[in-house]
């Protein structure tokens, strides 16, 4: 969430933001009317303490010259003051709790390079990577290769699980399991640390990464533990160092994130979407940085180089997409998307989002380090790295070949103990 001192002394930058985003004011206007209410009650209830205070000191003084009448004239001209403090107390809390709920839901500020936009159609094109493959041969979509080479079992998958969850097997899933290590050891040799989180997370963590009056919809709860199954590596990665404060020696921070993801993904989506395009688990090899404030930006350039040049090295056609502010979410100040050819679709579709989350997650989290002038908030940055079963999608449908068989691509070649092409299973 943003930092209350934004809302006390540049309401003007939120209303500008909001008008960006086309979304109404009221939240500002809500929080802003709380926490003066707050305040003045606060103060009202401090004054009434002193009050007390002095009372106590004329009682006792009162008392010691042996005025018994004085005294109890000033007992009972206090007396109803605890009450008062009292109630004047639990209407600040309310108003406290109030104002930070509603707080929560207003969205980061937006980096000024964001495009104006009310939907995904106004993104606009960073840069096109790898060449466009040109079949001489009508292309397959990804479902027609996995059900031809039966590599996915998706029947099974619904029969002991639901729809959308899957059974993945044979040459496809070790391709999967070459993705993961090639992509780890890609961003260990850059430096950042191999982390493998819990995949649950208590509602309190849960919070402080992601506005979930949106997102827990998407979520699977576990009963009766109160937990959340993550939906991404960066939840936990990021939620790590909640409640702490880190030293300036140990920024930035740098992971890479390995785990099972586990998402509803509700609603009806397209033909392209079947398959194991859009399913309630998969593996993501995610990116995450903590880091100075003054460092974010180049971070993030950081991030979506890291994200590019492991994608380059797959040698798959794709673009990148700066986001704009109709299709923005609620944490991000910005996000680059990186979006694959997908010959099924006709279209590029989202693979990578990178996003640098400015000081939104730290304040949730309280999470600051150590500065001269005291503690401040970090920064949080993300990016995914690869998504397997996204990749998988885009390397069926990028290097299939007439038969119905698959290269490898080159890179994944020595993690498939010299395999060059994904064959069938019986």
């Amino acid at each position: 969430m943003l930092d209350m001192r934004m809302f006390r002394e540049h309401a003007d930058v939120l209303r500008a933001d909001h008008d960006k985003r086309d979304i109404p004011h009221d939240n500002i206007d809500s929080v802003i009317r709380l926490d003066e209410e707050w305040r003045q009650t606060r103060y009202d209830s401090d004054q009434l303490r002193k009050k007390r205070n002095e009372a106590a000191r004329g009682i006792a003084a009162a008392k010691k010259s042996g005025d018994e009448a004085a005294s109890k004239a000033i007992m009972a001209e206090v007396a109803s003051i605890g009450s008062e403090i009292d109630a004047l107390t639990e209407k600040a809390d309310a108003c406290l709790l109030e104002r930070d709920s509603i707080r929560m839901r207003v969205p980061n500020i937006l980096h000024e390079s964001v495009p104006v936009g009310e939907d995904d159609q106004k993104n606009t094109l960073h840069s096109l990577r790898g060449e466009k493959v040109e079949l001489k041969f009508e292309a397959k979509n990804h479902n027609d290769l996995i059900e031809q080479n039966n590599w996915v079992d998706l029947a099974r998958g619904a029969k002991v699980a639901g729809s959308r969850f899957y059974f993945l097997q044979g040459d496809l899933a070790r391709l999967e399991m070459a993705l993961q290590q090639y992509s780890a050891n890609f961003l260990v040799g850059r430096g950042y640390t191999l982390v493998q989180p819990p995949l649950m997370m208590n509602r309190e963590a849960y919070e402080g990464v992601t506005d979930l009056a949106d997102f827990e919809t998407v979520m699977y709860g576990v009963e009766p533990d109160k937990y959340y199954l993550i939906a991404t590596s960066e939840h936990p990665l990021t939620a790590m160092r909640m409640d702490e404060i880190i030293e300036p020696a140990e920024l930035p921070i740098k992971q890479v994130g390995i785990s099972q993801c586990f998402r509803r993904e509700v609603g009806a989506h397209g033909l392209s979407d079947r398959g194991i395009w859009r399913v309630h688990q998969f593996t993501k090899i995610e990116q995450i940085i903590i880091c100075n404030p003054d460092d974010s930006w180049d971070h993030h350039e950081e991030l979506l180089n890291n994200a590019v040049e492991l994608w380059d090295s797959l040698d798959l056609h794709y673009r990148i997409v700066n986001i704009c502010t109709g299709d923005m979410g609620t944490v991000a100040a910005k996000k680059y998307d990186l979006e694959a050819w997908l010959f099924g679709a006709g279209a590029y579709k989202e693979v990578v989002s990178c996003s640098n989350c400015t000081d939104y997650q730290a304040n949730r989290l309280r999470m600051r380090y150590r500065t001269a002038d005291g503690n401040a908030a970090v920064h949080t940055l993300n990016s995914t790295a690869v998504a397997t079963s996204r990749a998988l999608v885009a390397i069926m449908e990028q290097y299939q070949n007439e038969d119905g068989t698959v290269r490898v691509p080159d890179v994944l070649i020595p993690h498939m103990n010299g395999q060059t092409v994904l064959q069938p299973l019986a």
